[in-house]
């Protein structure tokens, strides 16, 4: 089984020309991405942060032990950086991290059957979920509790109230 990696951030240039690199996070705030031990790139590149300060709300100047640089920082350029799923705390009941649900069923409020999640998004107007139907097409939906009421991690589901007008389409 392959273990489940968590996207963290992405660099996005070299910084100075010490081996510094911005990077854009995605946890909560800047200083989290040094939370969870060292880093690997797609291609499984482990990298050890060494040293991280703020620069903007979702940025951070990481310097990587193994980079000593500019040539070297601006090779990890457009490089994503994640850690392993089982680095992250532990939830608390009712929370979840949004790469728990890929793969879970997707039910209407009946209970039948829809599809799964394939993706988790934020394209700038809020999280929406995809979810991939049984005949291989896909579509968006609001992540929020009006479209998505229901998120059950230990059952495996989570249930997506459909549009009046696509509900009473399935039934007839």
């Amino acid at each position: 089984m392959t273990q489940t990696l968590i996207l963290l951030g992405v660099v996005t240039a070299a910084h100075g020309i010490k081996g510094e690199v911005k990077v854009k996070t995605f946890t909560q705030s800047p200083k989290g991405l040094g939370d969870y031990g060292p880093v690997s790139t797609e291609d499984g590149r482990q990298l050890e942060i060494a040293a991280l300060r703020p620069f903007k709300p979702d940025e951070a100047i990481v310097r990587f032990a193994e980079i000593a640089d500019r040539s070297a920082a601006e090779s990890l350029k457009g490089r994503s950086l994640y850690v392993p799923r089982a680095a992250l705390p532990a939830t608390d009941a009712g929370e979840f991290y949004y790469a728990d649900l890929i793969g879970l069923k997707a039910e209407d409020r009946s209970g039948n059957p829809l599809g799964k999640v394939c993706g988790v998004h934020n394209f700038g107007a809020g999280d929406v979920v995809e979810i991939e139907f049984a005949d291989g097409t896909t579509e968006i939906i609001a992540f929020n509790d009006d479209s998505v009421p229901v998120v059950d991690i230990a059952a495996g589901r989570i249930v997506i109230a459909l549009a009046p007008d696509a509900e009473s389409e399935g039934e007839q």
